[in-house]
Parts: C-alpha cells; sequence; structure tokens
C-alpha cells in the first residue's frame, strides 16, 4: 500500500501540475474554448494506460507460478527501477523550466491552428506519466497483495487531487521543490527495492548464480507473508532470507542514486543563487 500511495500521490502532482499549466495559459489568453481539447487528451491518456496495465496484468497473472511469469516480472522490476531513477532525475533537472517548455509547446499548437494539438500536447504529457505509473504499479502488483495496491493508489491519488486543489484553486504556496526532493529520495528506496526483487528472480531462474547463498534467516521475527513484513518488502526491499548480491545490490544502487541526487541538488541551488547575484549586481 505503502509504496502505491507514494508513487500515485508523487505521478498525481505532476500530472495536475502540466495540466493545470496548460488551462492557466489558456486561460490568460482567453482561449478557455480550447479546454476541453485538453481534457479530451488527458481522458485519453488515463483511459489508454488504465487499458494497458489491466491487459498486461490480466494476461501475466494466467500464467501464475510459471517460468515465464518469473522472467516477466524480472523484465518489470528491472524496466521500473530505471524509470524511476531516470524520472526522478529528469524532473529535479526541468522542474523549473517545465513551465516554459509546456507553454511554448502550447502556443506552437494554437499558432498552427490544428485542432488536436492541444489535445495531443495534453495525450503526450500525461500519457507519459500514466504509463510510467502503470510500470510502476504493475511492479508492486507482482510482489505484493493487489487490495493493499489498489488502496494505497486510491490514497494517493486523492491526496495529490487535493494538494493540487491547495495549490491551483485556493492560491495558497507549496514548496514544491521540497516536495519532489522528499518524494524522489522514498521512491529511490522503492527502486532499490525492486533490484533487491530482480536479483533474487535472476537467482532463482539460475541466471546469476554469484553469491547466491542467503545471509541470515529472519522469518520469526518478520516474515514476508505477514502484513507488516508485506509493507516492508513491497517498499524497502526488505527479505527474510536476503542473499549477498541482494544486499550488495541495495546497498550500492542507494549509495550511488542518492548522492548523486542530492549533488545534483546542491549544484542547482548553486547555480540559482549564482544567477540571483550576478541579476542584483
Amino acid at each position: 500500500m505503502l509504496a502505491t500511495l507514494v508513487i500515485f500521490l508523487r505521478e498525481g502532482v505532476e500530472a495536475s501540475m502540466i495540466v493545470a499549466i496548460l488551462l492557466a495559459y489558456l486561460n490568460r489568453l482567453g482561449k478557455r474554448e480550447y479546454f476541453r481539447d485538453v481534457f479530451a487528451g488527458v481522458g485519453a491518456a488515463l483511459l489508454l494506460a488504465t487499458a494497458a496495465g489491466a491487459v498486461v496484468y490480466t494476461t501475466v497473472r494466467s500464467y501464475d507460478g510459471t517460468r515465464g511469469q518469473t522472467i516477466f516480472e524480472t523484465v518489470t522490476y528491472l524496466l521500473a527501477a530505471s524509470v524511476l531513477t531516470y524520472m526522478t532525475f529528469w524532473m529535479r533537472s526541468h522542474a523549473r523550466s517545465l513551465s516554459t517548455e509546456l507553454r511554448s509547446r502550447a502556443e506552437a499548437a494554437l499558432d498552427g491552428k490544428a485542432r488536436w494539438g492541444l489535445g495531443l500536447l495534453a495525450f503526450q504529457a500525461v500519457g507519459r506519466e500514466g504509463l510510467e505509473t502503470v510500470v510502476f504499479t504493475l511492479a508492486i502488483l507482482f510482489s505484493t497483495s493487489p487490495a493493499g495496491a489498489v488502496g494505497g493508489a486510491a490514497i494517493g491519488l486523492a491526496g495529490s487531487l487535493a494538494i493540487a486543489f491547495v495549490i491551483y484553486r485556493l492560491g495558497h504556496k507549496l514548496n514544491l521543490g521540497r516536495f519532489f526532493t522528499v518524494i524522489g529520495v522514498l521512491l529511490m528506496v522503492f527502486a532499490a527495492g525492486l533490484l533487491a526483487d530482480a536479483i533474487e528472480n535472476l537467482q532463482q531462474l539460475g541466471w546469476l548464480p554469484v553469491l547466491d547463498l542467503p545471509m541470515w534467516h529472519s522469518g520469526r521475527l518478520l516474515s514476508d507473508s505477514s502484513a507488516l513484513g508485506d509493507v516492508m518488502h513491497t517498499f524497502f526491499g526488505y527479505s527474510q532470507a536476503p542473499t549477498a548480491l541482494q544486499l550488495v545490490v541495495y546497498a550500492g544502487y542507494l549509495a550511488i542514486v542518492v548522492a548523486a541526487y542530492l549533488g545534483l541538488q546542491a549544484r542547482l541551488r548553486s547555480r540559482r543563487k549564482a544567477a540571483q547575484t550576478s541579476s542584483g549586481l
């Protein structure tokens, strides 16, 4: 539940930011008649992402317990971890330029007199977030109970809509930079757990027979099948019998990406201060 809650909270806030930027720009231009094109693009993107996720999940679940399912789950874990890492760094680097980029693309769509231009822009922007969310959700569903994952998704989505309402309707200010920093670090912890799950599957398949002996057995203290164990496994990558390679990959990934992420944040902050200083002069 916790993993999907954070995923949907983060993706929901980002998607709502995209839609709000487009609507605010059109409203300022007095082009409210194009709102329906934006909403049509958003609706089509959400329908496509939901349908794709349902089809893939249903198809894979029909091979429950087979070697093919294990292989597909492993690929999903690796893909989700990779996309999570890239998405987090990309958003941190482009957060300040996102509004400008969207406005310029919206202006190009309006200048081209293309009736579907804005709808396509909204479809592409929100569709990317939707497909990312589908990949992450599939990875979570393969490693936890569907009921808990769906519950967390619903809470996270409701939370993201509430944040969007506070920001864009009531005019309250929220430190989005800090929000995405905290959420980004949490998602990296989640990605580390996905990598550990992928290593476990690869070792079970016999494709990675390296450092494959369990380091300990903590099932009596906290079983993977218990409610708390399920939450710890899904979000933090907990395993009651982790192998040495799982631990190395988990710790190594976190050490590298968190240091790089916080380093990027420090560099961006230094550049902003330097720019403010030079403009003040």
